[in-house]
């Protein structure tokens, strides 16, 4: 069976997944359409991501200049009841620690953390859980 935590990275890395799918077909398709020229598709669903993945997620600074640096986590849960969890990188791996909720509001939302003290130079996932909407980013760490 399973983990909790488990299976929040899984549903969250499958949105994410998701989100870019879209995100990538919405760009080659409404280039692609003949006789339509861009911006003028009216479909509701291309104007904003798949249901379950609408919630936005930005880390500041980004990129990350040392181990140990706090880092400042915001955002909108896109529809979703307000920030659940924030998880950086993989709970084998965590790039970020001590993260804290400071406002978990649905509109914006703000968390802090720590980069994790044995990560090194590269681009990791920053997953956050809005309550039925889910959001990623990544994080680059130069150290």
């Amino acid at each position: 069976m399973r983990s909790k935590s488990t299976r929040t990275v899984i549903g969250l890395a499958t949105a994410a997944g998701l989100v870019t799918a879209v995100s990538i077909g919405l760009a080659g398709g409404a280039s692609a359409a003949p006789g339509i020229s861009e911006g003028t598709m009216t479909n509701a669903n291309h104007d904003q991501p798949p249901q379950g993945a609408r919630a936005t997620v930005q880390v500041s600074p980004n990129p990350t200049s040392r181990r140990g640096q706090e880092v400042t986590i915001t955002g909108n849960c896109g529809g979703g009841t307000g920030l659940k969890s924030v998880l950086g990188g993989f709970p084998e791996h965590p790039a970020l620690e001590n993260i804290r909720i400071i406002d978990a509001g649905p509109d914006h939302f703000v968390a802090k953390a720590t980069v994790s003290e044995h990560i090194g130079n590269g681009v990791g996932p920053v997953f956050v859980d809005c309550g039925g909407e889910a959001g990623v980013t990544l994080l680059v760490t130069h150290v």
